[in-house]
């Protein structure tokens, strides 16, 4: 059995050492008689349980506001143009195998489980190659309602830049909030988002093809909102629900 290095996304500083791929050679998997997706998550990328656990829990952990904050774990295209149809995340130990469902934006609800822990469970794809990102992933709450207050919005953002800077992502330190971003499925058409206030009428907000946050390579229909570009006060409306709400830093 050999083992290779699993593709990273530099999100987090000396971010989960000893993240190694284990992998059965193809005939190996073919003679004990498995399904071509069950031989790619046996010959797939994984990571270690605990690894993982140590990044995820340090959200828990945090003291400082959050309140506005999610906190996935999520899988995402290496390169642009990589699928994620049928992309599954198993977590799979000796007494367990979980399959972790993933959102529209590749995001999975990290299970907190002390026997995953204790057996230092795999984290692990059902494909093989280094094409996919592994990592924890903080966006800003949706509301059901598709109303969000400015104050919130700005709010949220500073929640995400202070976390960010507390785990000591690089380059953070140098940053500040400029906005946050909507996406919305690249197969839906043009998302309808508008911005109100006592001032002026419901304007609507542009929106283009782009990621669903700055630093992944995932295809959506995106509308930024930027600080800069309107008034301190007023709510961003959206028709439809977005997939994500991301923080955007400059």
């Amino acid at each position: 059995m050999t083992a290779r290095p699993l593709l990273l996304a530099a999100v987090l500083l000396s971010l989960w050492s000893g993240g190694a791929g284990a992998q059965t050679p193809g005939a190996e998997s073919a003679r004990k008689g498995l399904t071509a997706d069950e031989a790619a998550t046996q010959d797939g990328d994984w990571i270690g349980y605990r690894d993982a656990y140590m990044q995820m829990i340090r959200f828990e952990k945090y003291g400082k506001p959050k309140q506005l904050l999610l906190h996935h774990f999520q899988v995402s295209p290496a390169e642009k143009g990589t699928p994620m149809e049928g992309v599954r995340l198993i977590l799979s130990g000796s007494s367990m195998q979980l399959n972790l469902p993933l959102d529209a934006a590749g995001r999975a609800v990290f299970p907190l489980l002390k026997s995953a822990y204790d057996e230092n469970a795999r984290l692990m794809l059902n494909r093989r190659g280094n094409h996919y990102l592994m990592q924890p992933r903080v966006s800003i709450a949706p509301r059901a309602n598709g109303s969000y207050d400015s104050a919130d919005l700005r709010a949220a953002c500073e929640q995400a830049l202070n976390y960010l800077r507390y785990i000591g992502k690089p380059g953070m330190q140098d940053k500040s909030c400029a906005g946050v971003r909507f996406s919305f499925p690249a197969a839906a058409g043009d998302p309808v988002v508008r911005f109100r206030s006592a001032e002026q009428a419901a304007a609507p907000l542009s929106s283009e093809t782009g990621s669903a946050f700055q630093d992944d390579r995932t295809t959506f229909r995106i509308v930024d909102f930027h600080f800069s570009d309107w008034p301190q006060k007023g709510q961003v409306v959206t028709q439809g629900s977005p997939v994500a709400i991301a923080p955007l830093f400059r």
